[in-house]
């Protein structure tokens, strides 16, 4: 079987907001279901090697959508879904907004979070709302630019999902106050349901 590597250093897919040390090959030709006829590809067994080579297919961010892929396995325990609600230290945070958060190390370590202060330094000196007081200039500062680095992080973590969507390996519902849909709308949040393949295979299962 193909193994894939996935930490041979390559370019950043464009428009992503990886942190520097993660490398991220160039997703290759789009993944074929190569799944016996009358099997559905749910079904199809998968180890661990056939989960990486199929992302390394289908995502141009293949260990990013990895570690989303794992921290999903994390939130559902053995149930194998998570969402549309992660409990953290007691409260109830939306399942993205939970992934996004367990993901923000990553977003200090990269280099480019120095001009994310810079421009954050400028914009509130430019609206004047910077108090001269330096302790708490800095600490506004760095509310602001965590709040932009989330924001960033909640769309990663939707790329993320939709790749392993794509690749069969995760199914996607949103779940609220009406009706459970298939797709977003008001007072809807997500909920994030592994293959049960996939699930055994990351040794939840």
């Amino acid at each position: 079987m193909f193994q894939p590597d996935l930490f041979t250093k390559d370019a950043i897919a464009e428009g992503s907001d990886l942190a520097a040390d993660i490398v991220t090959p160039r997703a290759g030709t789009e993944w074929v279901d190569r799944t016996p006829a009358g099997v559905s590809a749910n079904d199809e067994p998968l180890d661990l090697p056939a989960v990486l080579e199929r992302l390394s297919r289908m995502s141009s961010r293949p260990r990013y959508t990895f570690m989303v892929l794992n921290l999903i396995a994390r939130a559902a325990g053995h149930s194998a879904s998570a969402g549309p609600y992660v409990e953290d230290n007691g409260r109830a945070v939306p399942v993205r907004d939970w992934l996004s958060d367990a993901l923000l190390p990553m977003a200090h370590r990269d280099g480019r979070r120095r001009a994310v202060i810079d421009q954050v330094r400028r914009d509130l000196e430019r609206k004047g709302t910077l108090p001269s007081d330096q302790t708490a200039a800095e600490q506004i500062v760095a509310g602001e630019v965590r709040e932009r680095l989330l924001h960033s992080g909640r769309t990663n973590v939707s790329r993320a999902v939709s790749d392993l969507v794509r690749a069969g390996l995760l199914r996607r519902h949103y779940q609220g106050y009406c009706v459970d849909h298939r797709n977003r709308g008001a007072q809807r949040e997500a909920v994030y349901t592994i293959i049960p393949s996939v699930h055994r295979a990351l040794g939840k299962g």
